[in-house]
């Protein structure tokens, strides 16, 4: 029991996928920063709506300032060009985990939290334990790249398992019979969006589908292959219409979704595709215990 415990925890996984993986986050962030919690800049000059979330209350810090803006700014931007280059992993990773996190807290002061950068955070966190530099970097596995792709998944999966407790907890068991969608069709919907509205109970199979699916998200963490590959598929179809219906893209989380895909193989064969070498179509038929 407790090697198979072990065994799921630290799967031998490819260092390449998070090498991938990070790159991918690391230059995301500078655009987070400015378009997705970029509201964190309106405050920089002095705010009253300043309400510090929990983390922020426990450790005492202090609300946005000019200074504290531009530092956090430039240390996250700085310290992600450097990891993304596979420089420094550790030490520009831990920065960049601590400052980023700051920023997101800040940014959740000064209005609603967004469920949608945990997975994120969570990220930016586990990337420097594994701690392996561009160079060294092979086609090699390692369980330092598995325990830090398991940690991201799980993430992920909490994401959407949380918010449906949420959705229980705070709307009761007649959520899913209610008109939550049909209110954000309303406030912000789309041409697309007030189409769908006008289906009939397409609106409330939607939301249904979404409840059932979040609350089964967790089977992803143990699906493989083409299961879990579709499992993704899914989900990264509901954000691309929950966008396309009334404009919420969650892009922090969906980046963080391509820890469930084989990064390198995807990669590998673009780069075959870009070269005009033949493409192989059969799966690697190398063990992957990350699925």
């Amino acid at each position: 029991m407790a090697g198979a415990l072990t065994s799921w925890w630290f799967p031998q996984a490819p260092l390449r996928r998070v090498r991938i993986l990070a790159v991918i986050v690391y230059l995301f962030l500078p655009v987070d920063m400015i378009l997705f919690t970029g509201g964190v800049w309106g405050h920089a000059h002095g705010s009253s709506i300043y309400r510090p979330v929990l983390l922020a209350r426990l450790l005492h810090l202090p609300g946005a300032s000019e200074p504290l803006v531009y530092v956090l700014f430039g240390v996250v931007v700085l310290g992600a060009l450097v990891a993304a280059a596979g420089r420094l992993p550790r030490a520009a990773g831990y920065a960049v985990a601590l400052g980023y996190t700051y920023w997101a807290v800040l940014a959740m002061s000064y209005g609603k939290v967004d469920h949608d950068h945990l997975a994120l955070i969570v990220t930016l966190f586990v990337l420097p334990t594994v701690g392996v530099t561009a160079r060294e970097v092979t086609n090699g596995r390692a369980q330092a790249a598995g325990w830090a792709l398991r940690c991201v998944r799980i993430a992920v999966v909490a994401t959407y398992f949380l918010s449906a407790y949420a959705k229980i907890r705070h709307g009761g068991w007649e959520w899913p019979n209610g008109a939550t969608f049909q209110w954000a069709v309303t406030r912000r919907g789309t041409f697309f969006g007030h189409v769908v509205a006008g289906l009939p109970g397409a609106l409330l199979i939607g939301q249904w589908l979404v409840l059932l699916a979040e609350t089964a998200s967790p089977v992803l963490l143990f699906l493989r292959g083409r299961l879990l590959y579709a499992g993704v598929a899914f989900f990264l179809a509901f954000h691309f219409l929950t966008w396309a219906a009334i404009t919420i893209h969650f892009l922090p989380h969906v980046i963080c979704l391509a820890a469930f895909l084989p990064l390198e193989r995807i990669v590998q064969r673009a780069r075959r595709g870009a070269a005009g070498e033949p493409v192989p179509v059969a799966r690697d038929q190398a063990v992957d215990a990350m699925g």
